[in-house]
């Protein structure tokens, strides 16, 4: 009964007090970042949930059942070596892959404002382009941390899946998250030691292919004209950016209180998945915006030093790809709902309502918990060589 309990609530693990000190720390982290969340998803969504379900508990109930299996995911890679993972992650990219492509066949795939980035599943929705990050940082560090050792069939085969990966998320269309997968990839590369003519190859590709997306889809270019000037047109393309930067100014400095946003009545849009930022920051002000940077900060610090500590190379890279990944569309999602980058679609992790997400994201935390383990673990375990 206790091992089951320790599977499904992580807080009964009692094998923790033998962990590394950053292992125990992350894993806090992440349960007080996953709270957090929960408070301000709960404010966010009651109202809207209330309106189009009549129960205003709705999203917060679901988005506890994916809490719940997303946990026991992560309680579970906390305790199984990293080579595991690792050794099955190539199949896990092409599965994602798959998934990916197929949302492209008319029938199957589900389209949510213009864009067809889900699978419906009987009663769930998936979006395999969430699903796929933690895969694809797992793969790209595994390839980038054994370059030197593989040929280079194997190099440019699994460079061309990456590139195959982002072109795939980008026709969904899906351009945030396609230029997100792509960043993480590329620090992974940098961070490995590649030769710098190949990283500034890559990175010319991957800006062609954004200006490519942008060329042939009108609804993106207009969202980076906005983006340049929002009060040009408050009520049709500028909206968005507009209600959120007036629920941030609201909050001031200590903010409105919780569950006393203004905004979050009918004027911001999709004020609990992309926009859930602005809903926090009105409610708990400037201080507590503050107060979460500080939160990614130590996140981060303390998941580098991890990376620093890692033993392999291709284990730092794990826990360098992750700390960008999670800290990193964090920050993102923090940018766009300030004004300081252009309008996208990226989930804020552990506080915007979606399951994928969600499940991506204590994924993601749970292997970075999991490479500050085998930090602390002199034990050196051989790990498959990519083929």
């Amino acid at each position: 009964m206790v091992n089951i309990l320790h599977y499904a609530i992580p807080v009964f693990d009692p094998s923790v007090k033998d962990w590394a000190i950053e292992a125990r720390i992350l894993r806090w982290l992440t349960f007080l970042w996953l709270m957090v969340g929960l408070i301000v998803l709960f404010s966010a969504s009651y109202v809207v949930a209330e309106a189009e379900t009549g129960n205003g508990l709705y999203y917060f109930r679901t988005q506890l059942i994916w809490i719940f299996i997303g946990l026991i995911g992560f309680n579970f890679l906390t305790h199984s070596p990293l080579r595991y993972m690792l050794g099955i992650t190539d199949w896990l990219v092409l599965l994602c892959l798959g998934l990916i492509l197929m949302t492209h066949i008319p029938g199957l795939g589900f389209t949510v404002n213009g864009a067809t980035r889900w699978l419906v599943i009987g009663p769930l929705s998936i979006q395999p382009s969430e699903l796929i990050k933690p895969a694809l940082v797992l793969q790209s560090a595994r390839i980038f941390g054994q370059w030197d050792r593989l040929s280079w069939a194997t190099r440019l085969g699994w460079v061309g899946v990456f590139g195959l990966v982002l072109c795939t998320i980008l026709t969904q269309p899906n351009l945030s998250t396609a230029a997100l997968c792509g960043m993480v990839v590329w620090m992974i590369a940098l961070a490995s030691g590649l030769p710098y003519t190949y990283l500034l190859g890559s990175a010319g590709g991957g800006l062609g292919l954004a200006l490519i997306s942008l060329a042939s889809n009108p609804y993106q270019r207009q969202r980076v004209i906005s983006f340049l000037d929002p009060w040009a047109d408050p009520t049709q393309h500028g909206y968005q950016l507009v209600q959120s930067l007036m629920a941030i100014g609201s909050g001031g400095i200590w903010g409105t209180g919780f569950g006393l946003s203004q905004q979050k009545l009918f004027y911001l849009p999709i004020q609990y998945t992309d926009f859930i930022f602005s809903v926090y920051a009105e409610e708990f002000g400037l201080v507590g915006g503050l107060l979460l940077l500080l939160l990614l900060l130590i996140y981060a610090t303390v998941g580098l030093r991890v990376a620093v500590k890692a033993q392999r190379p291709v284990h730092r890279l794990v826990a360098i790809g992750i700390v960008a990944l999670l800290v990193g569309q964090a920050l993102l999602n923090i940018g766009v709902a300030t004004g300081a980058l252009p309008t996208t679609g990226l989930p804020f992790p552990m506080f915007s309502y979606g399951g994928s997400s969600m499940l991506s994201s204590l994924v993601s935390a749970g292997l970075l918990v999991r490479v500050a383990r085998e930090g602390h673990d002199r034990k050196v375990v051989a790990m498959p060589v990519a083929g």
